[in-house]
């Protein structure tokens, strides 16, 4: 009985990595420690979970089924320890969090002050755009901006943002500034493509409502960050959100454009899973984000 219980983690662990490299890294410890913790789960259930070659890790008809109710085992157990670590007003343990890449300047700013003041907690951060499943992943916490289409998740404000469109001086010098929202046919503008390789037009405030605009430029990106960059670097105008640019324009290597008509941007969410919003570690992170990054804090 005791292969059973100490072999659970790196199981779920194996599952959800598929890989028992990346699986021994999160826990620690060797690769060959956690195939024979795997090993002798197997052989104390007496059937085989995972299917291994050379090149893959896959579960078996049988480890999909004991996954399913381990994860909920092991979610249980990280509660419990958590609720402990909360009667004692120290949290402790890895928060996993997912964060889109144009938040990791941001985020990265502020976690000092949040390492300081828990030093119990290690962080994972995960940097990616694409909308991760929290339970495949095993994602404590994941960061998403504007609107959530998964409804059975806790959501919490965190960051109310503005569109700011922005130009280098050096660009300005050249090609003119713009005076009008017409005017930027005449201007190379910078564009977002989507991770659904759709390019993202620019919204502006219109007669006091936000009205998207179709622009026109000879450069797209799937990353935000470089997307400034190159209004930075002269390459054209841009569209972003104002935490990614508040540095840039205080040094005067962008300037702001058409402020008149700078409208209302998405919202920045911390969503989690339901039993995972009051558990010491992610409720620690998720009061620090609120207060750092200046949202309204409350859950939405």
């Amino acid at each position: 009985m005791s292969e059973l219980f100490s072999g659970v983690l790196p199981f779920v662990t194996v599952a959800q990595e598929r890989s028992f490299r990346r699986a021994a890294e999160r826990l620690g410890v060797t690769p060959a420690a956690v195939s024979k913790a795997v090993s002798r789960l197997e052989s104390e259930l007496g059937v085989n979970l995972i299917n291994r070659s050379t090149r893959s890790v896959s579960l078996s008809r049988e480890g999909e089924m004991f996954l399913e109710r381990c994860q909920e085992a092991v979610a249980h157990v990280r509660e419990g320890r958590d609720l402990i670590a909360m009667t004692r007003g120290d949290p402790r343990g890895e928060v996993t969090v997912s964060v889109p890449h144009i938040l990791g300047s941001r985020l990265i700013e502020v976690l000092p002050r949040f390492t300081a003041r828990y030093p119990g907690l290690a962080l994972s951060l995960r940097f990616t755009d694409r909308v991760e499943k929290l339970v495949d992943q095993n994602i404590d916490l994941a960061l998403r901006i504007g609107d959530l289409e998964d409804s059975t998740l806790v959501a919490r404000s965190l960051l109310s943002t503005r569109w700011v469109t922005v130009a280098a001086p050096a660009y300005l010098a050249k090609r003119g500034w713009p005076q009008g929202i017409d005017d930027l046919r005449q201007h190379d503008c910078l564009r977002f493509r989507s991770v659904r390789g759709k390019a993202v037009d620019w919204t502006f405030d219109i007669d006091a409502k936000p009205r998207v605009v179709k622009v026109r430029g000879s450069v797209q990106m799937d990353r935000g960050e470089l997307l400034l960059d190159a209004a930075v670097a002269g390459l054209g105008i841009a569209q972003v959100m104002d935490f990614m640019v508040e540095r840039h324009l205080r040094r005067g290597r962008v300037v702001e454009l058409l402020e008149q008509h700078s409208a209302v941007g998405p919202t920045v969410h911390g969503v989690c899973l339901p039993g995972q919003r009051r558990t010491a570690r992610v409720k620690a992170l998720l009061d620090f984000l609120a207060r750092e990054l200046g949202g309204t804090g409350l859950p939405s």
